[in-house]
């Protein structure tokens, strides 16, 4: 199975990309992985509700640019499905065993993603009630999806 995950926004920090190499290459002994990052839009603070829209709109068209025809694609949302480890690797296996070839995630800017992005998404995640930085919640994504690789091939990992 091939792995994209698509993100709003570039991480700049250090510490941020770090964590995301390891992840990936760690990744890369179980699955074709890859990360895109389209351009996010700059957003004042006290932008009206319109334009928050016109901001994730212009986001959704890069990501949906993005995404392949034939991809299962899920949103990464708050009010997403909430699982443990062991059942988020189930599911991944599932993916595998049920035909999909590739798995496209998406991460969303500050203002979260489009309805129209959401229309597009097989299916939504949440991590937790929370909201977190996209630079943290790639790494939270990578790290999780490391870890259900490892749960399927029956790997010892850190609890």
């Amino acid at each position: 199975m091939k792995l994209t995950v698509i993100c709003v926004g570039r991480c700049k920090e250090k510490y941020w990309t770090d964590a995301i190499s390891e992840y990936m290459k760690r990744l890369q002994r179980y699955v074709k992985a890859d990360i895109i990052e389209v351009a996010d839009e700059k957003t004042r603070e006290d932008a009206s509700e319109r334009e928050n829209e016109i901001v994730k709109e212009a986001e959704g068209k890069r990501i949906l640019s993005r995404i392949p025809a034939d991809a299962y694609v899920v949103a990464t949302a708050i009010g997403g499905e909430m699982f443990d480890s062991v059942g988020m690797s189930k599911k991944i296996e599932k993916y595998g065993v049920s035909g999909i070839s590739h798995l496209v995630i998406l991460i969303g800017g500050s203002l979260g993603l489009s309805d129209e992005v959401y229309a597009r998404c097989n299916e939504k995640w949440s991590f937790s009630k929370l909201t977190f930085p996209h630079q943290l919640m790639r790494v939270v994504l990578l790290e999780q999806i490391y870890r259900s690789y490892r749960i399927m091939n029956h790997e010892p990992y850190h609890k």
